[in-house]
């Protein structure tokens, strides 16, 4: 089993930044896809950015390219999402999701195996 540990989430104004982490463990981790998640109140989860295992190939939901970056450092058996000039509707909690290769590279909540609890993450205008 994947263990997924999200951190870093908190309350910022429009246009600040935050850096969520995601902490693997129970698998080797050179050999998951990765992404984040989001869903707000009443909304339905939606895909924000996912990783290959290597990290050689990225995507990211229209909503938050250029200003949202994902990387990973395998050594460290962690993901980030990097979320500059945040906007209010941003705010949601923010999901970890990992899925062993080969992955489809998708943001649908059910092409991912594995969850972790998410971190709020609250954008204030």
């Amino acid at each position: 089993q994947v263990q997924l540990v999200e951190s870093g989430g908190g309350s910022v104004q429009a246009g600040g930044s935050l850096r969520l982490s995601c902490a693997a463990s129970g698998y080797n981790y050179d050999y998951l896809c990765m992404a984040w998640f989001r869903q707000a109140p009443g909304t339905e989860r939606e895909g924000v950015a996912f990783i290959t295992s290597t990290g050689a190939t990225t995507d990211y939901a229209d909503s938050v390219k250029g200003r949202f970056t994902i990387s990973r450092d395998n050594e460290k058996n962690m993901m980030y999402l990097q979320m500059n000039s945040l906007k209010p509707e941003d705010t949601a909690m923010y999901y970890c999701a990992a899925e062993p290769r080969p992955c489809v590279p998708r943001l649908q909540p059910d092409a991912w195996r594995y969850w972790g609890q998410g971190t709020q993450v609250t954008v204030s205008s």
